[in-house]
């Protein structure tokens, strides 16, 4: 194969009420820029005895959000009926942006970008909704309960810093409302903007967060960061070791006998319904998922909480193309029927044990899927057609069968047993598993020899039958979590160092880049002469992993994931090439050049020149700051070289 080149009004600000509406394009220097380099904005949905689920308020007042995208808000701001939240309750979820041109930022924003991880740069086509949901008894509500969310909008994937600074505001608002939010909205307007590789300190509400921004140039485990010398921070009482990780141990350990299985699913791309108890457990497990390929971006589209409602929902359910690359985060068991032909289906969560759903939405298991239990340190799979019952060790929830549109409720909720938790797959790993970390794993976690739960699966509930989920921590998740992260690390690295390496081998020779010359192209990606290469300096270099990595290879070339790669380190390279060959020009004698070159040929390496600078100048191109230096004093030198009426047209007073 060759891949050759080619909403509701909000009170007003302190300031002053904002001018004409705007689609949160705000350029630096202009009112809600520093905030919107954070948010897009802040929502509150309300449960209206009329309309159900409402959009209360949107602040900043002049954001502008479409009626798809108010409807899919509203509905993903509360859970459904039958998760039961009662209380607080924290999760995400990601929409597509609807009507209009994707937003593209200002300079600020792009240059933040280029220096991001890719799985961390802004979502141009996409919102993230980071929702605090509170449900408690009122008896001055009609219904009987308070039911309010408050959402934070926002491009960028930092669901941990997100949801600590929900954690300090939502509990405020919820007893003071619109003013404790505006006053939240005005601190967040004078915070610095999010710059990667920098610390920074976030004061609001009196609490000051202290967050390090990554950065591509950061280690992948570069311990607590520390502040730069020319940076000077506040007291930080709270310091986030992460704006964007999860807890990743107490996210897999329902599943963490088939992680690395999920991991190729991930890769590959594969379709995955997630089902759960709740919207915190599904937006978790799902944002848990797709993180496991860092630092390689997920390319597919994922839906951390996802309804019926959601304008996505009937081109997600048709039968009449195969199952899109999505993951799909679900807690309504009309899901159950509705994708039981996807082919991957994956249970988390306790089920009931009494009690019968209506005939329509129970799981009718295909004979090509096996099941794969959740029990610590058992991965098996039930012989065809047959559903083994399977121990789940995740949050516990009570699932119950909803189809009432609205918000029903608390207690109006129909219950009954759901499929056992599980992962249901025909798909057969690629990679043998890694037992030796699992045994690690394990054995902290139950604190005894590894050979004993070997031979019994069960002991791990029988050890400490006071804990429910059957599991003695020995020593803290975030350890765990670690040793959990650091594994998937070097899996995914191991992975792409190979393709790293042939895609380097494309790229032109330095010498072969003369100043008046085009630069020479970028030669194809052939995927039958990169397979070859695997013999010399394949994953087997530095993953200790047994198994067929070159049909892993193979399928990860129909994915997704392996176009959207490909395309960003080609884009790189060309990137590259481009600054090689600016510098190359910058080191010619270009007056020499210049002797025996007609007008038209010194004025087309001035445009030519020109718009490379500007491209430069905008990060897009990485040239040292000499090299523009230079760059300008060259297109000074050959505007001089011309005729007035010529200098006066490239040079206009």
């Amino acid at each position: 194969m060759d891949l050759g080149a080619g909403a509701g009004a909000g009170p007003q600000r302190a300031r002053g009420r904002l001018g004409a509406p705007s689609s949160g394009m705000r350029a630096p220097g202009t009112p809600w820029a520093r905030f919107s380099a954070w948010l897009e904005c802040v929502c509150v949905v309300t449960f209206d005895l009329e309309l159900g689920q409402a959009l209360e308020l949107v602040y900043p007042s002049d954001f502008q959000l479409t009626d798809k995208e108010k409807s899919s808000i509203c509905y993903l701001s509360f859970p459904d009926s039958h998760s039961g939240c009662l209380g607080d309750t924290q999760f995400s979820f990601r929409i597509r942006q609807c009507g209009g041109q994707k937003r593209r930022g200002h300079a600020g924003e792009k240059r933040g970008d280029s220096g991001a991880p890719a799985s961390l740069q802004r979502e141009p086509a996409h919102y993230f909704g980071y929702v605090y949901f509170r449900q408690v008894k009122d008896s001055s509500v009609k219904r009987g309960y308070f039911q309010k969310s408050l959402v934070l909008l926002s491009r960028l994937p930092f669901v941990r810093l997100f949801q600590a600074l929900l954690g300090l505001v939502a509990p405020e608002f919820f007893d003071k409302l619109a003013p404790c939010l505006e006053a939240v909205c005005n601190e967040i307007d004078q915070w610095p903007a999010p710059a990667p590789g920098r610390t920074l300190s976030l004061p609001i509400m009196g609490v000051v967060l202290q967050v390090h921004i990554p950065s591509r140039a950061d280690t992948p485990d570069p311990g607590p960061p520390e502040p730069s010398s020319h940076e000077t921070l506040l007291p930080a009482p709270v310091v986030l070791p992460s704006v964007h990780e999860l807890d990743l141990f107490r996210c897999f350990r329902p599943v963490l006998a088939h992680v690395q299985l999920l991991w190729e699913l991930m890769l590959l791309g594969e379709p995955l319904l997630v089902l759960a108890p709740s919207p915190a457990v599904s937006s978790e497990m799902v944002l848990a998922l797709t993180s496991c390929l860092q630092p390689l971006k997920f390319c597919c589209d994922y839906r951390p909480y996802f309804t019926i409602h959601d304008s996505e929902f009937k081109e997600f359910t048709t039968r009449t193309q195969a199952p899109p690359n999505v993951v799909l985060g679900v807690t309504n068991p009309f899901f159950i029927k509705t994708l039981q032909h996807w082919p991957h289906i994956l249970r988390v969560g306790e089920p009931k044990t009494s009690g019968d759903l209506p005939k329509q939405v129970k799981l009718k298991k295909p004979s090509r899927l096996k099941t794969l239990d959740t029990k610590p340190g058992l991965c098996s799979s039930s012989p065809p057609g047959t559903q083994r019952q399977a121990l789940g060790v995740g949050r516990g929830g009570q699932w119950g069968w909803h189809s009432q549109r609205g918000c029903p409720h608390p207690q109006s909720r129909a219950r009954g047993p759901l499929p056992s938790p599980g992962l249901y797959t025909a798909y057969t790993a690629h990679l043998h598993r890694d037992k030796a970390l699992f045994r690690r794993l394990l054995k902290v976690l139950l604190g005894v020899g590894c050979s004993l739960w070997e031979g019994d699966p069960g002991l791990a509930l029988r050890l400490s039958p006071g804990d429910p989920q059957g599991l003695q921590k020995k020593r803290p998740s975030d350890v765990q979590t670690a040793v959990l992260r650091r594994h998937l690390l070097e899996l995914t690295q191991s992975f792409i160092i190979p393709l790293e390496h042939y895609m380097a081998s494309l790229m032109p020779l330095q010498k072969g880049i003369v100043p008046w010359k085009t630069p020479p192209q970028i030669r194809p990606f052939r995927q039958d002469d990169f397979l070859h290469s695997l013999e010399r300096s394949g994953p087997q270099l530095t993953c200790v992993l047994k198994g067929d990595w070159l049909g892993l290879y193979r399928r990860f070339f129909k994915s997704p994931h392996f176009d959207g790669w490909y395309r960003q380190r080609r884009r790189e390279m060309a990137q590259k090439l481009e600054a090689l060959h600016l510098e190359a020009i910058c080191e010619a004698n270009i007056e020499l050049w210049m002797k025996d070159k007609s007008e038209v040929e010194v004025v087309d390496l001035i445009l030519k020149l020109r718009e490379r600078l500007v491209r430069a100048q905008g990060h897009q191109l990485p040239v040292k700051e000499a090299t523009l230096k230079r760059a300008r004093l060259y297109i000074d030198t050959a505007i001089g070289s011309l005729p007035k009426d010529l200098q006066a047209v490239l040079c206009p007073p």
